[in-house]
């Protein structure tokens, strides 16, 4: 038993024609500020993590899609100082509406084999490999 909260995320592997990957970076300001990430966010109560994903995806990036175009993929578990963080990661191949940027974070479109030239935080690392693996 750690007594750290137990924080529920969700995030996406959102994959283009190409068969790459969108990376979002966190802008400043916020924690792990200059990090890309798999774009996505916090679960809310009464949320279920498809749910949630459709949600932040159009919040975030004005992208739209359906449950049943999420694939559940693996998840994160990490301990942070503060928290730990259980984060499930979907992939979405069928959306509509081009990502952009809607919080202010830069954007990038990257193949799964050159991810680890991008700066991540700690929990999606290790989610690298199984895309590298998928596509």
């Amino acid at each position: 038993m750690t007594g750290k909260k137990m924080l529920l995320v969700v995030a996406c592997a959102l994959v283009d024609a190409d068969g790459r990957v969108l990376l979002s970076q966190r802008p400043k300001g916020k924690k792990l500020a200059g990090l890309w990430e798999f774009p996505g966010g916090k679960v809310e109560p009464g949320e279920t993590p498809e749910a949630a994903l459709i949600r932040e995806l159009m919040e975030e990036l004005g992208v739209a899609t359906k449950t049943d175009c999420l694939a559940p993929l693996t998840f994160a578990s990490h301990s942070y100082d503060e928290f730990h963080l259980l984060m499930p990661l979907f992939v979405c191949r069928r959306f509509e509406g081009s990502a952009r940027g809607l919080e202010g974070q830069v954007l990038k479109w990257v193949r799964p084999r050159d991810m680890r030239t991008y700066p991540m935080p700690p929990a999606d690392e290790p989610l690298i490999p199984y895309l590298i693996d998928l596509l």
